[in-house]
């Protein structure tokens, strides 16, 4: 049952990577940490499993950070910035296609405030778009390697 439990976590995990309103990562984290425990920590250690937890945070850095430098490289206003922001958290009440407009238009309307030019804010709004979509492909880059730094310390044991 435990074990059960244990891929069923990892599973919606990884759907939770895309899917907004699930904690993707930690699901995950609690998933591959419930596998070990059930196992006494015998194929998996400890060391691991920190390991896998400083991957989990890192994740949570990564939207946000990927975000922020694309728009800064292009020279958007503190304001995009935080209306991509405020669009991201806005976008999850909306599913999947919230995410993906939500930056995008939290990015254009920060810019309008600043600038009423409608290029830049385009600009800004694609930028932001790209720091999700590129964050978004770098999480599940982690999720699956956290997986795999798992299985292999299994398998090697």
């Amino acid at each position: 049952m435990i074990w059960a439990l244990a891929v069923i976590l990892v599973v919606v995990g990884l759907a939770g990577i895309v899917l907004p309103a699930l904690p993707g990562t930690v699901l995950i984290f609690a998933g591959l940490l419930l596998a070990a425990w059930a196992d006494g920590f015998v194929r998996v250690g400890v060391g691991t499993m920190i390991l896998l937890g400083v991957l989990t945070i890192t994740t949570y850095f990564v939207d946000v950070a990927t975000m922020a430098l694309g728009m800064k490289r292009l020279g958007t206003t503190r304001r995009a910035m935080a209306g991509a922001a405020i669009g991201t958290i806005g976008g999850l009440f909306f599913g999947l296609l919230g995410m993906i407009i939500g930056p995008f238009a939290g990015a254009v309307l920060g810019e309008l405030t600043s600038h009423r030019d409608l290029g830049r804010a385009g600009r800004a709004g694609l930028a932001a778009w790209l720091g999700f979509v590129i964050g978004t492909v770098v999480k599940v880059g982690l999720a699956f390697t956290m997986v795999g730094i798992f299985l292999t310390a299994w398998w090697l044991s």
